[in-house]
């Protein structure tokens, strides 16, 4: 028989991804496997926890082979039709928050929802704001809902939408979005966990800012007087980005750094 240390150190990844997929394989969490590491795996546990290992050697994103990610402390369904929720963009979440007040009852935009993160990351946080989140596929749109529906939140609504066009002549007064802004032949895309994510969530054109573009320009006529926009957007685009702001006629640019130190998102006000 096999032991919860043996398939650990036989399984051929890192430690951390052994240990949540062999969480996954077995029912229990992280906690109970250091506990009972010399403890036997049943043969379906070791089957399960082999076939896991082997497609997470191959590649695919270990939110994909458990189907949850959490994100700002919430759990998340994740599937190949979403992006995996990372850890960059709550960057995004604590500066939108900077700028989100607690107060009254805020109207948020989130362009590009994907799994529903941002949109519900705020709604934790901003109970008594109006989310609203679009994304141009209804299959993520499904993962979005019911991630809404799991962890109850009442104040997001989702709608299929290809950034505007499905928002109608609503103002808000904080747009937020995490778009594609890989440039479409960058070779990342064919290499790692990347290859198994949904290309239109990752690509946007020949330098990766067609989509960062449509949300920047199109933001003014959308904000409220006095209103915000946040993006993230690629590690080498942060110039460009707030060159993009200014010619939106934002003021008050902001940059902010993830934990890699790397410019990753970017704000502007409207006034």
């Amino acid at each position: 028989m096999t032991t919860v240390r043996q398939a650990l150190a036989q399984s051929g990844l890192v430690p951390v991804d052994a240990q949540v997929l062999l969480a996954h394989a077995v029912g229990r969490d992280r906690a109970w496997l250091v506990a009972h590491r010399d403890e036997a795996l049943t043969p379906a546990q070791a089957d399960a926890f082999g076939a896991l290992a082997q497609r997470r050697r191959a590649g695919e994103p270990v939110a994909y082979l458990t189907g949850m990610r959490e994100f700002w402390g919430l759990p998340l369904t994740v599937t190949p039709a979403v992006l995996v929720p990372r850890p960059e963009t709550e960057t995004l979440v604590e500066l939108a928050l900077e700028w989100l007040p607690r107060d009254g009852t805020p109207r948020v935009l989130d362009l590009g929802t994907g799994s529903g993160a941002i949109a519900l990351a705020l709604a934790h946080e901003r109970p008594r704001a109006q989310v609203l989140a679009t994304d141009a596929s209804a299959e993520a749109l499904a993962v979005a809902r019911e991630n809404r529906a799991r962890l109850g939140f009442g104040n997001v609504v989702f709608v299929e939408s290809d950034w505007y066009d499905g928002v109608g002549d609503a103002h808000f007064d904080l747009i937020v979005s995490n778009p594609p802004y890989v440039a479409a032949r960058d070779p990342h895309l064919t290499e790692g966990d990347l290859r198994f994510e949904p290309a239109a969530a990752l690509a946007a054109g020949a330098d990766g800012l067609s989509a960062l573009r449509t949300i920047i320009a199109g933001a003014p006529a959308r904000l409220a007087p006095g209103g915000a926009l946040v993006v993230e957007h690629g590690y080498d685009q942060s110039e460009r980005v707030q060159a993009l702001l200014r010619d939106a006629g934002c003021t008050n640019i902001v940059v902010r750094r993830d934990l890699a130190g790397i410019p990753r998102v970017a704000a502007g006000r409207i006034d």
